[in-house]
């Protein structure tokens, strides 16, 4: 008798996923062993439900790979590190998750042996790229099945499919499609397809449930979330959940995204992040403090690089652990708490306390003394920085403007 091929299946639970599993179980007697790799947007009933699911479609196999610590030790601190905001605007929450989901479920195909593995991804989006371009690498003898994508299926398609199997599930087409992760939630659909548009309230899973103010407050050990509002965290993670509650009830991390996708196309997006724009936030902010001006130059050049790269499916480009170290080098001494003051929809820096503040020290308060220099010295400094410029419009006076 011959042996049935494995395949393991990029499992998320939507319309996709669930045809790929039944229609490779049923149409090609394939072994299927269900995979969802979670990075901190699955709740526990909802994976409860999955895997239930996954037996109903003709799985083998279901499997939970729980990646959100291994997210943020190996990405979220970096991006921290790095400021880093895709065009200045967005913090990268699902390109950089789909790049763990992707390594996480390479690794579990390998760990069983499989033949093939498979996505749901379509053939225009950025998806198909981070999870092909991940299996090609990590798995480079796996066969990469894609049902949606090789056969340009519609929902209909799928979804008649799937009924006539007998298996019924609510996949009504929503207006918005939602991707809900630790670092923050995009929102694709509806008024997003159109340009002249912005997003209503209702588009937004997280209400506005706050009104007036309050201040909040971030601690910081060599660049890393510690503590919020006084309180210390061993679980980085918890620390995330804990400043998100905060300032989502503020509708804080509110925005559109318009960037270059890896296919060519442009992409618009809307998301709600309060964690990731606060922390983010108020780092950079602590970094003005204990940063020197070149360690800020420099680290924000290669920060967009590595923003870049996470963002188009370059993670295991050779050169990231090389800007990696750079990053974590960076931030040896940015330790201190900054303060915020948090309103609806906005927040403000407030001030920060750091034992390696540089605006504190023994040579000078801006504006008001010096203590490092004589006011001849300054003088001199003041003659000789402007040494190019006077030389330049001696020899061409025609030119001053």
């Amino acid at each position: 008798m011959e042996k049935k091929k494995k395949v393991v299946v990029a499992f998320s639970g939507g319309l996709d996923t669930s045809y790929t599993v039944m229609y490779l179980a049923k149409e090609k007697g394939y072994e299927v062993y269900a995979a969802c790799a979670n990075t901190g947007g699955f709740s526990a009933e909802q994976l409860k439900a999955n895997e239930e699911n996954a037996y109903k479609l003709g799985a083998k196999e279901y499997v939970t790979l729980d990646v959100t610590r291994e997210y943020y030790e190996k990405s979220l601190k970096y991006m921290v590190f790095g400021n880093v905001l895709r065009n200045g605007t967005y913090p990268i929450s699902v390109s950089s998750e789909r790049i763990f989901q992707g390594m996480a479920i390479a690794r579990y195909a390998n760990e069983i042996g499989a033949d093939a593995i498979a996505h749901g991804s379509t053939g225009a989006g950025n998806d198909q790229v981070r999870f092909d371009m991940t299996f090609l690498v990590l798995c480079p003898k796996m066969e990469i099945i894609t049902l949606t994508r090789d056969n340009n299926l519609s929902r209909k398609e799928e979804v008649d499919y799937l009924n006539a199997n007998g298996y019924f599930a609510d996949f009504t087409k929503l207006k918005y499609s939602y991707n809900v992760g630790i670092w923050g939630t995009s929102i694709c659909g509806g008024e997003i397809l159109d340009s002249t548009q912005g997003l209503p309230e209702s588009a937004y899973l997280k209400q506005v449930t706050k009104t007036g103010s309050e201040v909040l407050s971030l601690s910081f050990e060599k660049g890393e979330l510690c503590a919020v509002n006084g309180k210390k965290y061993e679980d980085k993670i918890a620390a995330i959940q804990a400043v998100e509650e905060i300032g989502a009830a503020y509708g804080i991390g509110r925005d559109m995204h318009v960037g270059d996708t890896i296919i060519g196309i442009k992409g618009r997006v809307g998301f709600e992040a309060a964690a990731p724009m606060l922390i983010i936030a108020a780092h950079k902010f602590l970094e003005k403090y204990t940063l020197s001006k070149w360690q800020q130059y420099w680290k924000e050049q290669v920060a967009n690089w590595y923003g870049m790269f996470l963002h188009e499916s370059q993670y295991l480009e050779p050169v990231m652990p090389d800007i990696e170290a750079m990053l974590q080098s960076s931030q040896r001494n940015v330790n201190g708490t900054v303060t915020l003051e948090l309103r609806p929809l906005t927040f403000s820096m407030i001030g920060v306390d750091s034992p390696d503040d540089l605006v504190k020290n023994k040579l000078g308060e801006y504006g008001e003394g010096a203590k490092g220099w004589t006011s001849e010295e300054a003088k001199g400094f003041i003659k000789v920085t402007s040494t190019p410029l006077r030389a330049y419009y001696l020899a061409h006076p025609e030119e001053e403007r």
